[in-house]
């Protein structure tokens, strides 16, 4: 995990920003549908769902707001088939890409994906290409600002069940086998702890540095995907500087 935290620390400050203009709550919702589609609408069946359920409330998403997605997913409401693809490559300076997505048109979102990686001078891959340079792993990240020391937490987080503990400049970052990552947030959430951001994420196992000339190339690639109605999640192996 060496070289993620601070281009994870990046991520979730951005993510708060987001959330903030509203942006993040569309794509919030398309996860509330998919985990309806999985596993039903009870969230005390459906883990996937809880835990998209809590990764909604860590970004202050309405409850009604989180209730009418559900139901629209479940078919009470107006229903959009929505469907998940992931997406890997290379961007600019050869680095790894990885883009999780979820549409409801699979030729319309292949195409739009293809034209943001060559008009970056990058290329789509088939499945697979870069997916074996990450690690799929829990990560739950919560601020500095709790009533627990460091040694706290992380006795807390492996008697959860935890892999390993991170400590940024404002935030800790825990992190779970993907299996394991609902019962360690209930875990933690029973102890009264609250997420700035709860998921399953892929996790580089090595950053690669950029000039600044393709580092800017590919930070406006990144920025494009992000910025994507259908794109979900973006994930690289490029060290991504502070500035």
């Amino acid at each position: 995990m060496a070289g993620h935290s601070k281009w994870s620390n990046i991520k979730h400050k951005k993510e708060r920003s987001d959330a903030q203009k509203g942006k993040l709550f569309t794509k919030l919702g398309r996860e509330l549908a998919v985990a309806v589609k999985q596993g039903g609408s009870d969230p005390s069946t459906n883990s996937r769902l809880r835990d998209a359920i809590a990764k909604a409330r860590s970004f202050n998403m309405p409850n009604d707001t989180i209730t009418r997605s559900i139901k629209r997913a479940a078919g009470e409401l107006e229903n959009v088939n929505y469907e998940e693809i992931t997406y890997e490559g290379y961007g600019p300076g050869g680095v790894a890409v990885i883009v999780e997505a979820v549409t409801d048109n699979r030729n319309r979102t292949a195409s739009e994906m293809r034209y943001i990686f060559d008009r970056a001078g990058g290329s789509l891959g088939e499945s697979g290409c870069v997916a074996w340079m990450f690690d799929r792993k829990g990560l739950l990240v919560v601020e500095k600002d709790i009533p627990l020391t460091e040694d706290d937490l992380m006795m807390e987080a492996l008697e959860a069940g935890a892999e390993d503990i991170e400590t940024l400049d404002d935030v800790y970052e825990i992190y779970t086998d993907p299996a394991s990552f609902s019962s360690v947030r209930e875990a933690l959430e029973a102890k009264g702890l609250k997420f700035v951001s709860a998921g399953i994420e892929m996790i580089p196992q090595n950053t690669v540095t950029l000039d600044q000339e393709t580092a800017g190339k590919l930070e406006a690639m990144v920025e494009k995907l992000d910025d994507h109605d259908d794109v979900q999640n973006v994930y690289h192996n490029w060290d991504m500087p502070e500035e």
